[in-house]
């Protein structure tokens, strides 16, 4: 019986030893809460990285920063969000806490993000319908920052704030601008799989200071500036701890060369693949800076997809389809949507490769050696 090969995982946490002097520091000093130094210097970095007109606010996770940001727009009970559609579920739950509705809005092929012809028509049909949206969620998804421009005008036309999901896009930038600073609110994630990681966590970006203080005021259950535990709003446990803003702070000393990681897989599967009619790739536009968070190929099917997925598989290494969109999923099959079939297809044919920041040239060409063997 032969061993089993290596796992090759598709999205590892990358952790180094930094981390670890952060984290002591607060076990030493017994600041174990959530609050305190570490959290003060993660917010500070990330502040620093975007750019030093924004407020940043640690929280427990991206799905919560959403959530709040939602809440601190207005949304409410009976209110309508508009949604991207070929996304990650966090980016729609948090409107369904709220008691509002997602209207998914498809996407176009530049970079698989929301499309702005689309979001106009939607605008324009709500409100004939007698409801205007209240938000727009916009992902930059895998890390390609969306039609920035072009979504910031339709918004700006119809006055509706844009909640900028950049939970994939910590280092990406338009224009030479940071993704995180584009929308209303934005926000980012620190999950496990993410360019870099607090175990689990996420962070609020605005350029309002109000804005922060409201989101860390009801992330810390709205509690009133009394001796005494006084509440007028319903608030929420979503502070981010002193430890893991521990692991935050020598996560981002090293988040430069995390990008650079994984900008240098999804350069050799492109130089490896590329020449192979059955695999597409989606290119950068000008002027955009992707982290290539994850690196992603289209086949020309879905048979053809799943075959080179299970033969993956079948040698332990993880591979993923693309999202599945949320206008397909069960528990949102009869929401609103407005579609242009982009996203279907995306999902069908498309799969994403191995994309870990401590992934060796080896590992990269195991999974690129699977690949050719199942298109050749």
């Amino acid at each position: 019986m032969s061993l089993k090969e290596e796992k090759i995982w598709l999205s590892s946490p990358h952790i180094g030893d930094t981390e670890q002097y952060y984290v002591k520091e607060a076990f030493d000093t017994n600041w174990v809460a959530p609050l305190g130094p570490n959290v003060n210097e993660f917010e500070n970095s990330i502040q620093q990285y975007i750019n030093n007109n924004v407020h940043v606010a640690a929280l427990s996770s991206g799905t919560a920063a959403i959530h709040l940001a939602l809440q601190i727009l207005g949304v409410s009970l009976g209110d309508e969000v508009l949604c991207q559609s070929f996304t990650f579920s966090a980016s729609a739950n948090p409107i369904i806490y709220l008691g509002a509705t997602p209207v998914f809005i498809d996407s176009e092929e530049d970079t698989w993000n929301i499309s702005p012809i689309l979001l106009r028509e939607a605008i324009e049909d709500r409100i004939l319908k007698g409801k205007k949206p209240k938000a727009i969620v916009a992902v930059h998804l895998y890390g390609m920052p969306y039609k920035v421009r072009e979504i910031n005008e339709v918004a700006k036309e119809f006055n509706i704030p844009i909640v900028e999901d950049s939970a994939e896009a910590l280092g990406s930038s338009f224009y030479g601008v940071k993704c995180g600073s584009f929308g209303d609110i934005g926000i980012f994630s620190f999950n496990g799989n993410k360019i870099i990681t607090t175990s689990g966590g996420g962070a609020l970006i605005t350029k309002k200071s109000n804005i922060k203080e409201k989101a860390v005021f009801l992330a810390t259950q709205a509690r009133d500036n009394e001796p005494h535990y006084e509440h007028s709003s319903i608030g929420f446990n979503y502070r981010m701890s002193n430890i893991l803003a521990g692991i935050g702070r020598g996560q981002m000393q090293v988040l430069d060369s995390r990008v650079a990681s994984r900008r240098a897989n999804y350069q050799f599967y492109y130089e490896n693949l590329q020449k192979f009619s059955e695999i597409e790739f989606l290119d950068e536009p000008e002027n955009y800076f992707s982290n290539r968070w994850l690196s992603c190929i289209l086949t020309p099917s879905f048979e053809i997809r799943e075959k080179i997925r299970l033969a993956l598989l079948k040698v332990n290494i993880e591979s993923r389809p693309l999202w599945k969109p949320m206008h397909l999923q069960p528990i949102f099959i009869n929401n609103p949507s407005y579609t242009n079939g982009t996203s279907n297809t995306l999902f069908e044919r498309g799969l994403c490769l191995p994309s870990g920041s401590n992934l060796t040239k080896k590992d990269l060409a195991r999974v690129v050696s699977v690949i050719k063997k199942q298109i050749k």
